[in-house]
């Protein structure tokens, strides 16, 4: 396996769950459940797009394992998003990050993966870095913590049931599911405080299901041919792509803790790219 397809294709993938977050920060006076419904409707209409072009069966092979990839998926999902009702979004989407370590745990046991005692020092000093660059409230809402330790920990159950499902699905198919998931639960429960989008907000709500499709597409194509050890890390990423457009497009700026955070980040991706590239199931 090369090391760089995976790069390339997490690359794409962070940056686009990034633009995808930017764009749920200007849709928090909406709903949750609204918020769920526009991300899985926009990917679901073009999952089902491309699956009538490429004439791609719907169902799959892997039924139990895609119910439960797009149920897990969808409940993590939800909870990410209500946590943002408790916590500030740096709080939220730093704890998030706990997502590679509970895969790499899941990983040992569900799909026998070793890892070594040097690969969890490299998932630590990435997510060290993580917290340096975005730091925590200094009063942090328990309901807030429950939801986000729990969207963590369901994120990196959805890892896992990716890597179980690898080949034996078309990419698109497991997106599919996802989102037909996502558009039912979020459309179902929208119902009761359903508020209509105006203006501006109608462009935000359609690129949550552009840019959140093309998000799952390259992961879930990463992870189908790669280790989730290796894999996983590569969610950092978004990380620094959220820091880069904070700087560029927001006027945010950088600290000397900034910086070191980001350097973290980078040292533990790379450091783990290094130790996997000694594998010689992979090369760079």
């Amino acid at each position: 396996m090369n090391i760089r397809k995976v790069l390339f294709y997490m690359i794409i993938s962070a940056l686009a769950f990034t633009l995808m977050n930017v764009a749920v920060k200007q849709l928090q006076h909406y709903s949750v459940y609204q918020i769920v419904l526009f991300r899985g409707f926009g990917s679901f209409l073009l999952t089902m797009a491309i699956l009538k072009r490429l004439k791609v069966p719907i169902l799959g092979n892997n039924k139990k394992l895609l119910v439960l990839r797009a149920i897990v998926g969808t409940s993590s999902m939800t909870l990410f998003f209500m946590s943002l009702k408790y916590l500030s979004a740096g709080t939220a989407v730093s704890l998030r990050y706990l997502a590679p370590i509970f895969s790499a745990i899941f990983a040992i046991y569900l799909l026998k993966e070793k890892i070594k005692p040097i690969q969890w020092l490299f998932f630590v000093i990435s997510f060290l870095g993580v917290l340096t660059l975005k730091g925590l409230d200094s009063h942090l809402d328990n309901t807030g913590l429950a939801l986000v330790f729990a969207a963590a920990i369901l994120s990196g159950l959805v890892y896992i049931i990716i890597s179980k499902i690898g080949k034996g699905d078309h990419p698109i198919v497991i997106v599919n599911y996802f989102m037909f998931t996502a558009t039912v639960f979020g459309g179902i429960l929208a119902i009761p405080t359903w508020n209509t989008p105006i203006g501006s907000d109608w462009l935000f709500f359609a690129t949550l299901g552009i840019f959140g499709f093309i998000g799952q597409l390259y992961m879930t194509k990463a992870f189908q041919i790669a280790s989730n050890n290796l894999v996983a890390p590569f969610k950092y990423l978004e990380v620094l792509f959220t820091g880069l457009i904070g700087f560029m497009w927001l006027g945010e700026t950088y600290t000397q803790w900034s910086l070191l955070g980001i350097l973290l980040i980078i040292a533990g991706l790379v450091m783990n790219v290094l130790y996997k590239a000694r594998d010689k199931r992979y090369n760079l």
